[in-house]
């Protein structure tokens, strides 16, 4: 194959290919485009060659289709454009349009200053992203919460009191922890059955929530018991919110059909300085709760 033949073959490769293909000379005026090109930028082949970039972007800009150009004014953007457009002898980065497509754009400029830009539809790889991240993300809040209740499981319930923790040993501040068990929740499974038992944990759950500060951290620890970890929160404030709480729960019984389901809970409570660990915590505020279920139970007690 003579050059010529070669020449002809590779323009009508780059002519057909399901890319886009443009040159622009060393003055930025298109002198080349295939369909595929015109078409990704919205503008018929026999009207693109002779654009320079800046009037097909103005003209991109103004009819609102091909490339989302994210400015208000298109002059102010361009003169961004110009700081990073031919800085470099080859750039790829990726582009987003109008429609949701997503395209990898490249620029290569020759020793002439002209620029072969290539366009590849990108738009199934960034869904397949999307979606890999999405679940990715599903998989993650999987991980880390409690299937039934939607609060924090043990495992990420204790993952994020070890990083409150560390944070409060650089504020020097003390931190209340408690732990809720609710009563008699064995008696409740066995007279209405486990999906009754698991709507009470669901309504509980509900119940706490509600009466914490946002940036407190509520996990489910196990079966019918709850922790709660308090920052920056001496005992008398953590017992007014434990108290508040037990009353609440007292309060609102649970109605399945007819039947009115009376609850309440025990809650064992602890204070500690800032070089506490989070067994140590545990261990007293259950020991608490153990008082407290000895005691009667529906109580709130004081690790002493």
């Amino acid at each position: 194959m003579n050059s010529e033949d070669l020449k002809n073959t590779l323009l009508n490769f780059v002519s057909n290919s399901q890319d886009g293909y443009g040159i622009y000379d060393e003055n930025d005026i298109l002198i080349y485009s295939n369909e595929k090109f015109a078409s990704v930028m919205c503008v018929p082949r026999d009207k693109i060659v002779g654009m320079t970039f800046e009037d097909l972007m103005r003209h991109i800009f103004t009819v609102g289709q091909g490339i989302n150009i994210e400015a208000d004014n298109i002059e102010s953007w361009l003169e961004y454009v110009r700081g990073v457009r031919r800085s470099r002898k080859f750039r790829l980065f990726e582009v987003d349009f109008t429609d949701g497509r997503w395209f990898l754009f490249s620029e290569q400029i020759d020793d002439k200053g002209q620029m072969l830009v290539q366009l590849k539809d990108m738009t199934k790889q960034k869904l397949l992203e999307k979606g890999l991240e999405s679940s990715v993300e599903n998989l993650k809040e999987i991980a880390l919460t409690d299937e039934l209740t939607r609060v924090a499981n043990r495992r990420s319930f204790v993952t994020s009191v070890n990083t409150e923790l560390s944070r409060c040993r650089r504020t020097g501040a003390s931190m209340s922890f408690l732990i809720f068990d609710l009563d008699y929740f064995k008696n409740i499974n066995d007279t209405y059955g486990h999906p009754i038992g698991d709507k009470v944990l669901i309504h509980i759950t509900q119940l706490i929530s509600k009466s914490l500060r946002a940036y407190d951290i509520l996990g489910r620890i196990g079966g019918e018991e709850f922790g709660v970890f308090l920052s920056n929160t001496p005992t008398d404030e953590a017992y007014e919110i434990a108290e508040r709480i037990r009353q609440t729960i007292a309060e609102s019984p649970l109605f399945y059909e007819a039947t009115m389901i009376s609850l309440s809970t025990s809650i064992g409570l602890t204070t500690k300085g800032c070089n506490a660990r989070f067994e140590e915590l545990y261990q007293e505020a259950d020991q608490a709760l153990y008082s407290a279920k000895e005691g009667g139970r529906n109580q709130v007690v004081v690790y002493r």
